[in-house]
């Protein structure tokens, strides 16, 4: 088999505490020798080893385990789809010395031009600091004298697509506070 499951080991001993699938069947399926299966069901291999759960984890469908638990010749079969986890986390972009002077002159434009942007959206889309958003808006940046407006997207800190996201979420924000005041102003006056 050339795909194994995530942590082999820790799946072997939940398969062995909480199965009867034969010791060949783990081994196949985790990549194993079947001997090392016989020495975790005995306790002589992987002490200390947490069991990991593959059902949980969707490495296996309880109905996996029992059709291959009334079948020893039938091997387990690992659930492709838990193998297709992308990583949902933003990797940080290198950017290059000679462009990072135009952050803050990005920042200058989305502040001007799109004034509903918080400091936290505005820093996340240039790759700045909140802190720096806000020296810059309230003209207190070392070097604000310096600074002209230039499009993040010309820079390439950011895809059109990224601000029109930003500001699209700025205009639901603002217009559900409106909504609440609203609300709250339509409490007091009953």
């Amino acid at each position: 088999m050339s795909e194994k499951p995530f942590m082999p080991k820790a799946t072997a001993v939940w398969l062995v505490e909480n199965t009867k699938i034969s010791f060949k069947q783990i081994a196949d399926f985790c990549s194993l020798h079947e001997l090392e299966i016989k020495g975790i069901a005995d306790g002589d291999v992987a002490k200390g080893i947490k069991a990991y759960n593959p059902i949980l984890a969707g490495q296996l469908t309880r109905e996996e385990i029992e059709a291959s638990s009334n079948d020893v010749n039938r091997p387990l079969t690992l659930n492709k789809k838990a193998l297709d986890i992308k990583s949902e986390k933003k990797v940080k972009k290198y950017i290059p010395f000679s462009k990072r002077q135009d952050r803050p002159n990005a920042v200058l434009w989305l502040i001007r031009n799109f004034p509903q942007l918080s400091d936290g959206q505005i820093a996340k889309l240039v790759g700045s600091t909140k802190n720096t958003v806000t020296l810059i808006k309230n003209n207190k940046y070392w070097n604000s004298s310096n600074l002209i407006q230039k499009d993040p997207v010309v820079s390439n800190l950011c895809s059109q697509n990224d601000i029109i996201k930003a500001v699209e979420k700025a205009d639901r924000k603002i217009e559900k506070k409106k909504k609440e005041t609203k609300k709250e102003n339509q409490k007091s006056e009953v």
